[in-house]
């Protein structure tokens, strides 16, 4: 008999989705313990379970997938082959009208880079408060991408909006979004594109400084303090809009503790998923629900509730320090809108996570 922890690891299929399956009677175990509810499996089982693997791998709908099984259990090859080619012209189907789509987004999107731009000064200089530009460059820095392919996502956004500074950061998986004070013109309008290591750069420069000078031309960025600096080249590409992003639907709020509750993310349960994230490996998840009298809880394994909402664990500890309060205020809504992390004292300044599928 293998344990269920060794048929996921020969099977493919995690313990969590192994459990699933029981429960849906996918897969069911020869035998569970009564007293500790242990499942095991018979070594025939194995060769099902990673059929079930590769099944779901390549997206057949469960209801197939049973009668996949049943007929490969069954030696019935006339059903397991018909159900396969089914499937496969689904697929072939579904990529045809996916190629379609995007023939026609593309041309969308070669109209769309052809309109005159915005109109934005070239240049700009302000002087900003550098204990808020640091702690605006601390709130986002962590949601900076470092994706190659999407090389517009590898550093923070300055966005100079008259007499504030935006700043943002993403990599598509999550946003964050913060902003300082800044004495300038108040028509004063530029967007650029600091690079990673020129905003460490700037990070460093406002330790023990209470305002510093900061000056963009055209696509050049320059901090200054007193005799040191730090300048660059900006990355030549276009940021996307974030101010789209930031409204969310309205969700339930919990006010928590922050170092109890990163605590308790770092303790607690832990869940897998289907989807890759940005290193390409699965992440551990932390299912989290806010109940109705504004109480968040992280979900235990094996509670199926509508309403709970998966992220990336170690997504969600990066937020929870960036947010560098006492407290703060998880926004939860639908169970694929992204969940918000926000200051009591300041809701502009905010984390975004995307929702990640979990694992069936």
């Amino acid at each position: 008999m293998r344990s269920i922890g060794e048929m996921a690891r020969d099977s493919g299929l995690s313990v969590s989705a192994l459990r699933f399956y029981d429960r849906g009677g996918v897969l069911v175990p020869a035998w569970v313990d009564p007293v500790s509810g242990y499942r095991w499996y018979d070594p025939e089982q194995l060769d099902e379970a990673r059929l079930l693997a590769r099944l779901r791998r390549a997206g057949m709908p469960l209801a197939d997938i049973r009668l996949m099984l049943a007929g490969w259990s069954g030696a019935d090859t006339d059903l397991v082959r018909r159900l396969f080619q089914a499937h496969v012209r689904r697929l072939e189907a579904g990529l045809s009208d996916a190629r379609s789509e995007f023939s026609t987004l593309r041309a969308l999107l070669e109209r769309r880079e052809k309109p005159m731009p915005l109109p934005r000064t070239a240049a700009a200089r302000l002087t900003v408060s550098a204990p808020e530009l640091a702690a605006a460059l601390d709130a986002v820095r962590f949601a900076a991408g470092t994706d190659p392919e999407l090389p517009m996502l590898g550093g923070v956004l300055f966005d100079v909006d008259g007499g504030t500074l935006h700043v943002v950061a993403t990599d598509r998986y999550r946003m964050a979004v913060a902003h300082a004070e800044a004495d300038g013109p108040a028509d004063s309008r530029a967007q650029v594109i600091v690079p990673s290591p020129l905003a460490d750069a700037m990070r460093a420069l406002l330790s023990g400084e209470d305002h510093v000078q900061l000056a963009v031309d055209g696509d050049r960025v320059t901090l200054e303090t007193g005799d040191r600096q730090a300048a660059g080249q900006c990355l030549d590409h276009d940021f996307p809009d974030y101010r789209r992003l930031v409204h969310l639907p309205a969700g339930r709020r919990a006010v928590v503790d922050a170092a109890a509750f990163q605590e308790a993310v770092r303790t607690g349960p832990v869940r897998t998923s289907d989807e890759h994230g940005p290193d390409d490996k699965a992440p551990d998840l932390t299912v989290l629900k806010v109940t109705a009298d504004g109480t968040v809880t992280l979900v235990e394994d094996g509670d199926d509730d509508q309403d709970q909402v998966a992220v990336n664990r170690e997504f969600l500890l990066h937020a929870l320090a960036a947010g560098a309060r006492d407290r703060l205020i998880l926004e939860i809504g639908a169970p694929t809108a992204p969940i918000a992390i926000r200051r009591p004292d300041d809701e502009n300044t905010l984390s975004m996570l995307m929702p990640v599928r979990l694992d069936t």
